[in-house]
């Protein structure tokens, strides 16, 4: 077991070495997750995780055990986010088209674009309600193409950095034929959210075998555990430590390489505030 135990701090101080040369080179270590960042409640997962491992290790005493548990734990949520991620998503999607045609119809009457902009922040989609309203009150003290760049950063979402480009190209250039462009891509926009429906109902037989794998494999360990604790002897050593946390390891990064094909990527962004 120490010698477990000296490979667990080993691997641990590698990792934290791995982390601050990626932080010091300003490189992105791991994707970011789905949804919007910065949202808070990340702790969350990781001391649920944290608390599974101590006490799977307190009652198996393998620190493979424990390790694997805690692993597994911290992961459930983001397994069991998926359809609530896809419906933010659709949501904000069809927000950003409605959003474009207040806009359009609002200047149609004969309002210019801030004025458009500080009309439809109190009637705003619910989705991006809120950084509509944040917008209405930038305009009042900054430039109109920084506070919609400020917008863009605020939304966090590739199609909404489409609306503000044209919006940004209209406040410095003066485009003609906003609103036609605002009502194409607000069209552009709600076809994008009926293909990501159209997938994620193909990709519900992957998500589904995740589930089903996880479980069965769940329960089949946990039973054997409870009811046929001599079977598992050959795990109480070190070698058979070492060998639990290696099938473990490639089970779930299996389950995560499913998890992550049943997923729709995002676009990288292309509008962003330009810092001093």
């Amino acid at each position: 077991m120490s010698v477990l135990v000296a490979l667990a701090f080993g691997a641990a101080a590698g990792i934290g070495v791995v982390l601050i040369v990626c932080g010091l080179l300003g490189r992105q270590l791991l994707p970011a997750m789905p949804g919007r960042r910065g949202s808070g409640g990340g702790w969350v997962p990781t001391v649920v995780g944290v608390a599974a491992g101590f006490g799977v290790y307190g009652v198996t005493g393998w620190l493979s055990a424990g390790l694997l548990a805690g692993l597994a734990a911290a992961s459930v949520p983001k397994f069991l986010s998926g359809r609530r991620e896809h419906e933010r998503e659709i949501a904000r999607v069809e927000a950003i088209a409605s959003w474009a045609e207040m806009l359009r119809d609002t200047m149609a009457g004969a309002a210019g674009l801030e004025q458009a902009i500080a009309a439809t922040g109190p009637i705003a989609p619910r989705a991006i309600a809120v950084p509509v309203a944040r917008l209405a009150a930038w305009i009042d003290y900054e430039p109109l193409p920084v506070a919609l760049r400020r917008f863009a950063d605020d939304v966090d979402h590739p199609t909404a950095d489409f609306v503000v480009a044209a919006l940004v190209i209209a406040a410095e250039k003066e485009a003609r034929d906003l609103g036609r462009l605002l009502g194409q891509l607000a069209v552009c926009a709600r076809d994008e959210a009926k293909m990501r429906t159209r997938i994620w109902t193909e990709r519900a037989r992957t998500r589904t075998s995740v589930k089903v794998i996880a479980g069965c494999v769940a329960a089949f360990a946990g039973g054997l555990f409870l009811f046929s604790r001599p079977y598992l002897q050959p795990y109480d050593d070190a070698v058979g430590q070492l060998v639990l946390l290696l099938i473990g390891g490639l089970f779930f990064g299996s389950l995560a390489s499913m998890d992550r094909m049943a997923r729709i990527a995002m676009p990288e962004r292309f509008v962003r505030r330009r810092s001093a």
